[in-house]
């Protein structure tokens, strides 16, 4: 296919059709595993080509296995940005620890894999541009569930019809939306704010990740190789969402600049430079939990269902997962129905016991109170008298059922 989503393919006659919203993680790693069981598979992604950029993601445990099944395994090897330690900061910049990411994260080193989400996404679209048709610069506008097939007017106005609609379009997901309702009714907030920005890097970071906290405030600066950008963050503590700036940039920066306002460290600096960043992603910390996946003809995976927040470091491991495990459903099961039935069992606890490593994900990164700090940095430097962190159970606690292809 080529990549306006005009087909070079023969003939889709006789094929099950289905329709994938989102072309980041989850949609087309979908896509491969559904072209692989004879499926004729659409996706459609708003934005105009494969996302590049975005902030370093973490791919462990079943997901490994998973990207080992879908033969991209070496090439993310190869991007796998090997980050050398991690370092926190006391409110005045003094050295707290100094440990390896694998001993926060509780991560398996030499196995598990960081890359930058872009190339991810890019590994992922290059597997299956040639296989499934993509229509960049469009999305879903309505869906209109009728009899044994689902009729979809696309943003653009073209109108299309598909046996299967899949939604794979982040934690704040059209499709769910159009589908299950408002987010608000899906969405636990969290208690944090961030924001994610890159800016020049004029410290020398190679390869490493430092982290400043006060109470209820964190400021993070991460260099993924030696370049001359640094990714970095901004997040803090606040009771309720702050729902007048999430969707004005300007109150969002000047929400926090006054929250990081008298800050220590290289947060002024920080500050200024969020105030001139084109690439600020602003949004509170929270999940999706949802009691049911799937709709009729209609389902979800990755963030759009079971988003776990970027504080477990596993929404792009439950994506490889989730979309392997409901391929497979697909495949074994023509009744879509019991397929997303299977999809369900075979993926609720994995989900709920990586959510639930929410909460050390936050008194690691944003402890909210002086005592929480306190604790979180005594339990930094014992980790630095420490031979290994124990590996989280969390990221195997799947067990992969085999692929098989309809003949």
């Amino acid at each position: 296919m080529t990549h306006d989503g005009t087909s070079t393919d023969v003939s889709t006659a006789g094929k099950r059709r289905i329709l994938i919203s989102g072309a980041s993680v989850s949609g087309p790693a979908l896509a491969y595993w559904l072209h692989r069981s004879g499926c004729a598979v659409t996706v459609v992604e708003k934005a105009g080509a494969p996302r590049d950029g975005g902030y370093p993601v973490d791919i462990r445990g079943a997901a490994v296995e998973v990207v080992r099944r879908m033969g991209i395994l070496p090439q993310l090897r190869d991007a796998h940005i090997d980050s050398l330690r991690c370092t926190f900061l006391d409110a005045e910049g003094g050295e707290v620890a100094s440990v390896p990411p694998s001993a926060v994260a509780g991560g398996v080193g030499g196995q598990d894999l960081e890359v930058r989400r872009g190339d991810l996404t890019a590994i992922l679209h290059a597997r299956v541009r040639d296989d499934v048709e993509f229509l960049f610069g469009d999305s879903i506008e309505t869906l209109d569930r009728c009899g044994q097939e689902v009729d979809v007017t696309f943003r653009s106005g073209r109108r299309r019809t598909f046996d299967l609609v899949i939604g794979a379009d982040g934690m704040h997901s059209h499709t769910r939306r159009l589908l299950f309702g408002p987010e608000e009714r899906f969405h636990r907030y969290l208690g944090h704010c961030f924001a994610l920005f890159t800016m020049e890097n004029t410290l020398g970071l190679a390869r490493e990740a430092v982290l400043w906290n006060t109470p209820g405030r964190a400021a993070a600066l991460y260099a993924v190789g030696d370049h001359h950008e640094l990714h970095a963050l901004l997040a803090f503590h606040r009771p309720e969402p702050p729902s007048e700036a999430l969707r004005d940039p300007g109150a969002q920066r000047d929400l926090v600049a006054g929250v990081f306002a008298g800050a220590g460290w290289q947060v002024p600096g920080m500050v200024d430079a969020l105030r001139d960043a084109d690439d600020l992603f602003f949004d509170t910390v929270g999940q999706i939990r949802m009691p049911h996946w799937s709709s009729g003809r209609v389902a979800l995976v990755g963030d759009a269902a079971y988003a776990p927040s970027f504080l477990t470091g596993q929404g792009s491991s439950l994506a490889l997962a989730g979309a392997y495990v409901l391929a497979c459903a697909l495949a074994a099961d023509r009744d879509h129905t019991a397929a997303f039935a299977a999809y369900e069992r075979g993926m609720r606890g994995f989900v709920a016991v990586n959510q639930a490593l929410v909460d050390n994900g936050a008194a690691t990164l944003f402890p909210a109170t002086a005592q929480a700090l306190e604790r979180r940095n005594t339990m930094l430097r014992d980790l630095t008298t420490l031979p290994s962190a124990p590996v989280r159970p969390a990221y195997s606690a799947l067990a992969l059922p085999g692929f098989a292809p309809v003949p």
